[in-house]
């Protein structure tokens, strides 16, 4: 009786338990593991099956499982500052534990791989993005004149200019772009910001923070740029406008501009069939007539 007894606590703990696995994504990566000898696999197909496999089993016994993406360039470099030899299965596990909180995870919830991996392979460019601009914001330094930290203060002007569009954008769901070129690589963002029926829009913490951080580097650099956005409602057509980077602020884009943009082939140049059921349109005034024209990365910061 006490032998069950135990059996059924260990059973209890162990969903209780979390776990990360480090999930290698391409082949690419695959292949650069099976450098090491305590790597058995020799099939990415077979080995992304028998993954797949383990997190069901892992769900059925009630235990919750985060799904990293593991980096073999990375894992190599962890263990040569650590002094540990890559190729002990026991120190993956330890790069993997790293992982779990340092790097891109997803929670298993019973989804198929083929929808997992896309989707954590957009967690890795949406974290790699956000270091990269919040690099480039920390490298501004401070101004020579008055001494504010310039990253600091395009960060505050980009999160009162993304407030100001989200109060006044229409009623539903909204989904805005924004891009920055030139920086020297091009940063995109997306923020999900769906209305709900108490009126109020509740953000993901990370997609704001990136959104936020990219607007930043495009109004600190003054680099070429622009941000849309689309809303959803229902028994309504979707309406798509936009604006411009134009020196420390937004311009506004006319339906035009924007009608061209959305019809546009980015690649050939190729008109493309505008959707049916799409308003094309110049967006709402956001109270804020000084957004061009200043010198500095905010209205009230130009000596």
């Amino acid at each position: 009786m006490a032998h069950t007894d135990r059996q059924t606590m260990r059973r209890v703990l162990r969903r209780e338990i979390a776990g990360t696995i480090g999930l290698l994504t391409d082949d690419h990566d695959f292949h650069a593991m099976r450098h090491y000898r305590s790597f058995t696999f020799d099939d990415h197909v077979t080995y992304l099956r028998e993954v797949e496999s383990l997190l069901k089993t892992r769900a059925l016994q009630g235990i919750h499982t985060t799904v990293a993406l593991f980096d073999p360039q990375e894992y190599a470099e962890f263990c040569a500052i650590q002094g540990l030899d890559p190729d002990v299965p026991a120190h993956r596990g330890l790069f993997t534990a790293e992982l779990a909180t340092t790097g891109p995870t997803l929670p298993y919830e019973g989804q198929p791989l083929t929808d997992l991996v896309p989707a954590l392979v957009d967690e890795a460019v949406r974290q790699a993005t956000w270091e990269y601009a919040a690099t480039l914001l920390a490298r501004l330094g401070t101004c020579a004149t008055c001494g504010e930290d310039l990253g600091r203060t395009a960060f505050h002007r980009a999160s009162d200019l993304l407030t100001r569009i989200l109060d006044t954008a229409p009623p539903g769901d909204r989904h805005l772009v924004c891009s920055v070129t030139g920086t020297p690589e091009t940063l995109v963002a997306a923020l999900h910001a769906d209305r709900t029926t108490q009126g109020s829009t509740p953000l993901d913490d990370a997609e704001a923070l990136e959104f936020t951080t990219v607007l930043a580097v495009g109004l600190a650099t003054r680099s070429p740029g622009g941000l849309v956005m689309r809303t959803t409602a229902p028994g309504a057509p979707d309406r798509v406008y936009g604006w411009r980077m134009r020196d420390n602020g937004l311009q506004p884009l006319t339906a035009g501009e924007v009608f061209d943009a959305y019809c546009t082939d980015a690649e050939s140049g190729d008109l493309i069939a505008p959707e049916s059921g799409v308003d094309y349109c110049t967006p709402p005034d956001l109270g804020d007539h000084e957004d061009t024209g200043r010198q500095g990365p905010t209205p009230d910061h130009h000596h």
